[in-house]
């Protein structure tokens, strides 16, 4: 501040303060000064010193202000005084560290404060209120409150929305407001947190005071919280903090308010608090409260493992193997940031553990079960006999030992398990309130080990435990269901022991009982459902009553189906109901399979990556054979369009699912984009009901029972329009088979289907009913014999000299003929009267992807084989071959063809190839002269240089190392200089305009062994990326052979002059091999293999 004496300004510049506290406790914008005379006169340069009175005050804005703000302290002084102070501090409480100066020029340019302040009615009435605010803070008068109200009401009504006061105003007026609703003199909260709300939002982003407004908000959610106790308080204050402390530099006054005890930290501390929401809005608020957290903050660790829980439960949902990989990941954070000798270090561990345990339980890695055990045991070490948490310990690792003992059958495990159980129900005394959790898990491990050992003390000792543990359960206890279930199942082993009728009767009943004691929409129901079922089929087994079979069917049907568990729950109940249905013969089997393929495909549907989509599938180890025994299950019922319609559905799952990279909604929007709005935003609220449905409150679990009913009527409602939109006619509908009969225009796509149950081949011919082929010698056991068999001829033939001959070779291929390719020749030929040199595709299904199907030769005399017959080709999907001749169009340039060749690839990648450059050079002597040709090689073959070709180019020719990963198929690659280009890298190459793909490479059209009904390899993702017809290769090639088949390839492919097209590609293959044939060994002859159109 200045005040003038004559030409000359005594400047003031607040530097520090200490103890300067606000009376009204409001959170000020900032300190100032304000000057006055004691007696009124003018000031002239023969004046003695004049004596000032200073009035230390707080503002409540910052620039424009409304008054002068709340007195907090005053102090009289000469005007020589306080420059003699220069800088030191003034007053004893409050005290203030000014600096003092004299300045000739008397210009006003640090008055800026006292020339915003307003000095009209309006101000003068702020300034009243002020004071008899601040009257009210030491007198507790509510007349003096009321006052306050009333002067501020009264500014506001000079001040409407859109006056540049009347954010100050709101303000004001809320925070006498929420004077009064902690004093109870006023009880509308709500109505005083929206003047909070109406203040910010006439304060954006940007405005100075935007910062004390976001601050001013927490103030009422946090009183409204304390008083309401919602959920939904905290999340915005938590929000508003979010934004609010980037406002906030370190060392400063509000950064040391916003951070403190009664801001961000008492937000963290009531968050980390709060009940675990497995909602979108949920996960948001952990990972909000979790950035709240600097690395260092004593909130961090525990925000950390609040977030990893969260994720935690949500997997169970939805069965997200990133977020149980999360999860896992910030465990391990959380307890690092708790070193040996924390005192909560053992809680991190457990957290950690739980983790990795649901992990090991969707993807059954038994790495992860060896460091649950390890973790456990770690956490047990640190709760010695008389600690609070051991009983806790001592379970949980009782637990992963049963496990393990389930996992590899020794008795130490169980008995070990069993062991540390009895331990810790002996720390849980009658009375305790962990009793009768401890009481279940104990007769949980005693029924494993009698159900493995066939103990019988075992069983009645479990069926004890848990009546007691049953006894000490609360009937309104929503876990009381699990208890229920599980004596029921323990009824049921006893039960096919003894065959006593009471036993069964009484497990169903308890059954019964935990349906009945769960709300509509609980996610347990689908466990209720999945043990009565399995009482029923326990007293079908002793019984044979169908109406039993009938019931355990129904009530697999309610599991797979029941709205609120989560898709991986789903798909474990319609898996066990496909076994149970087929073991018994039963008429559900096709529904069960049905079922389980639709849960899979929205389960795959849910990942937003390809490789995701692939992990999840994976993880379903159990139920890796399942599509194929659907299309199994239909033949053996006559149902062959069926069957065409399921083995597409289950094998096409990751290529059909990878399609959508630009996905069904995103063609959606282009048609019609209000659907597509409400379609996503009846999905995600959806997803969010599901997220809460286990909710405690009887009466709010029934309101969000109708909810989700309401929004699950309108989803199917929005899905119904959608289908009657041009073309989305089977939106989220796997194909029919009259759309997978297209595949079949240009000539009969036979599908080969390995089952357990049944090994056979169906035809799509270009028109009419599919054809069943028969393989009555065949099963998979001989299929997974012939595919190693195979692997082993192969791998010797390697070591083989070119002329030695490949006598069990032959017997291999002959095998194949005799017993597979035979009986479908002799149908195309007789049945279709297929002409002779006509083209036919192969679609290979689990053990099948690894033969050489296209080879089969009865290598008898004048007895023709497959490639004397037919042209041959494969095709990893009918929707792929479909996609490919929809995209065949007329060609709007010229084509252009690109030559690719890496004979030095980067460290790691390969040895060098002495041969590529010579295949490069012998390619464009090949290629019509009319074709664009470019030669990619040396250092500008590297991954972003063999994309660009591909991509702008319509043919290409690869001459490199490749390498197929069978654990991880998209990282199978080819090897470039720099780095690998691998199947992702290509599928994500969007190149439309491509025709086709020469792979002079090593293991280019080789499949996945962990998802063996889907075919994954370089030349199939070619094919997606846009290339039509692709020329692949099963296993490694010699580099003398490669140029002979090149050659001859070529030669063939353009042997019509002017002529490029792709479509001839299979035809110039089945030429140039059999114009290499007696150049070349037996299997270098059918190594490689034509993909696609």
């Amino acid at each position: 501040m200045s005040s003038s004496l004559e030409g000359q300004c005594i400047r003031l510049e607040v530097v520090g303060g200490k103890k300067l506290k606000v009376p009204s406790t409001r959170m000020p914008a900032g300190i100032y000064v304000s000057i006055k005379l004691d007696e009124m006169r003018c000031w002239k340069s023969t004046d003695v010193s004049p004596r000032l009175s200073l009035e230390i005050r707080a503002s409540f804005e910052l620039s424009r202000m409304l008054g002068q703000g709340e007195l907090i302290g005053e102090l009289g002084i000469f005007s020589n005084e306080l420059l003699d102070h220069r800088v030191k501090p003034f007053g004893v409480c409050p005290s203030l560290m000014l600096k003092a100066t004299s300045v000739n020029d008397c210009k006003n340019d640090d008055g800026e404060l006292f020339d915003s302040i307003i000095d009209c009615e309006t101000a003068r009435d702020t300034d009243a209120g002020h004071t008899r605010f601040t009257k009210y803070v030491t007198s507790k008068s509510i007349s003096d409150l009321n006052d306050a109200v009333e002067h501020f009401q009264g500014v506001l009504d000079w001040c409407p929305v859109g006056h540049p006061d009347h954010a100050a105003t709101l303000t004001n007026l809320s925070w006498a407001h929420l004077k009064c609703c902690t004093r109870k003199d006023l009880q509308d909260i709500d109505s005083t947190t929206s003047l909070f709300r109406d203040a910010l939002a006439s304060r954006l982003k940007g405005h100075p005071n935007h910062p004390l407004s976001l601050y001013h908000l927490t103030k009422a959610l946090h009183w409204r919280h304390s008083n309401q106790c919602t959920t939904a308080n905290m999340r915005e204050s938590a929000r508003l903090y979010h934004e609010l402390l980037p406002f906030c530099p370190e060392g400063t006054y509000l950064h040391s308010i916003a951070v403190g005890k009664n801001g961000a930290n008492y937000v963290i501390a009531v968050c980390n608090n709060l009940p675990t929401d497995t909602s979108d809005e949920g996960i948001q608020l952990r990972r909000i409260v979790l950035e709240l957290c600097p690395l260092g903050h004593h909130h961090c660790p525990r925000a950390l493992i609040e977030l990893s829980g969260a994720l935690n439960t949500s997997f169970r949902q939805s069965g997200s193997i990133e977020e149980i990989d999360e999860s896992i990941q910030l465990g391990r954070e959380a307890l690092s940031l708790c070193p040996k000798g924390h005192p909560d270090r053992d809680g991190y561990l457990y957290n950690l553990a739980l983790s990795i345990w649901k992990c090991f339980n969707h993807q059954g890695r038994p790495d992860d079960l060896d460091e649950v055990i390890s973790l456990h045991e770690e956490s047990l070490h640190l709760c010695p006999i008389g600690h609070e948490s051991r009983h806790d310990s001592l379970t949980s690792l009782g637990g992963a030992l049963r496990t393990h003992f389930q996992e590899h059958g020794d008795i130490d495990d169980i008995n070990r398990a069993i062991s540390l159980r009895r331990e810790a129900l002996a720390l849980c005394p009658p009375g305790h309130p962990c009793r009768d959790t401890i009481l279940n898990n104990l007769a949980l491990t005693l029924k494993i080990r009698y159900d493995k050992l066939d103990g019988g003390e075992d069983l009645n000792e479990a069926i004890n435990l848990y009546r007691e543990s049953l006894q000490l359960t609360q009937h309104d206890d929503l876990e009381r269901h699990k208890n229920l279930f599980n004596l029921s199942s323990a009824l049921c082993s006893r039960f096919e022991q003894t065959q006593k009728n009471e036993d069964i009767e009484e497990a169903i009943s308890l059954c019964q009982e935990s349906l009945a004691a769960l709300p509509l929409l609980h996610p347990g129901r689908c466990t209720s459902y999945t043990w009565l079922q399995e009482a029923y089929l326990s007293c079908y087994k002793m019984q044979h009553n169908s109406t039993d079979l009938s019931l355990a069917v129904e009530n697999f049907r309610l599991a797979s189906r029941h709205p609120t568990a989560g898709l991986p729950e789903h798909i474990v109940a319609a898996s066990n109901w496909t076994v149970v249905a087929e073991g018994h013969d039963h008429e559900s089997a096709l529904e069960a399979y049905a079922t389980f393929l639709e849960l899979l495909d929205a389960h795959l549907t849910t990942r937003s990556s390809t490789t995701s989509r692939r992990k999840a599938a994976a993880a379903f180890c159990y139920a890796r054979t399942l599509p194929v025994d659907a299309a199994s299950c239909v033949m053996r019922h006559h149902d062959l369009q069926k069957a065409v319609e399921l083995a597409e559905q289950g094998r096409g799952q990751q290529w059909s699912l990878a399609s959508r990279l630009k996905t069904p909604l995103e063609d959606l929007e282009s048609a019609n984009p209000k659907l597509a709005h409400k379609f996503s935003e009846l999905s995600q609220h959806i997803s969010a009901a599901q997220g809460s449905a286990a909710i405690t409150d009887r009466a709010a679990a029934d309101v969000a029972a109708r909810k989700y009913g309401r929004l699950t009527e309108k989803w199917e409602a929005v899905v119904a329009k959608i289908r009657n939109v041009q073309d989305f006619s089977r939106f989220l509908l796997p194909p029919s088979y009259k759309d997978l009969q297209a595949a079949a225009s240009h000539g009969p796509v036979i599908i080969l289907i390995a089952s357990s149950y049944s090994c056979n081949a169906v035809i799509v011919p270009t028109s009419g009913e599919p054809r069943h082929v028969h393989f009555p010698s065949v099963t998979l056991e001989h299929l997974e014999m012939l595919k190693n068999d195979f692997a082993r001829e192969i791998r010797l033939a390697a070591l083989m000299g070119p002329e030695e001959p490949r006598k069990d070779l032959r017997v291999l291929l002959r095998k194949v003929w005799d017993v597979i390719m035979l009986p479908i020749v002799n149908v195309l030929q007789h049945d279709l009267k297929l002409r002779r040199r006509s083209r036919i595709w192969l679609c290979p299904t689990a053990a099948f992807t690894s033969l050489p199907l296209h080879a089969a030769h009865p290598f008898r005399t004048k007895e023709p084989c497959l490639e004397d017959l037919y042209f041959c080709s494969y095709t990893p999907t009918l929707s792929a071959l479909i996609r490919s001749r929809q995209m065949m169009k007329t060609r709007v340039a010229p084509p252009s063809f690109v030559a690719i060749g890496q004979s030095q690839p980067g460290a790691g990648q390969g040895t060098v190839l002495a041969a590529v450059d010579g295949e490069l050079e012998l390619v464009h002597k090949l290629i019509p002269p009319s074709v664009k040709f470019t030669t990619l090689s040396g250092d500008d073959a590297t991954q972003a240089g063999a994309l660009d070709a591909l991509r702008c180019n319509t043919w290409a020719h690869l001459a490199c190392h490749g390498k197929q990963d069978r654990e991880q198929p998209y990282n199978s690659r080819f090897a470039m200089r720099d780095k690998p280009l691998t199947l992702l890298d290509i599928m994500e190459n969007d190149a439309p305009q491509a025709e086709f793909a020469f792979l002079s490479a090593c293991h280019t059209a080789v499949g996945d062994e962990e998802t063996p009904d889907e075919v994954i390899h370089l030349a199939a993702g070619l094919q997606f990326s846009g290339f039509k017809s692709v020329i692949g290769t099963l296993w490694g090639v010699d580099d003398a052979v490669a140029e002979h088949v090149v050659k001859a390839f070529y030669e063939n492919m353009f042997k019509k002059e002017g002529v490029i097209d792709c479509t001839r590609a299979a035809l110039a293959l089945n030429y140039a091999t059999n114009a290499v044939k007696k150049k070349i060994p037996l299997e270098q002859k059918f190594v490689f293999v034509h993909i696609g159109v």
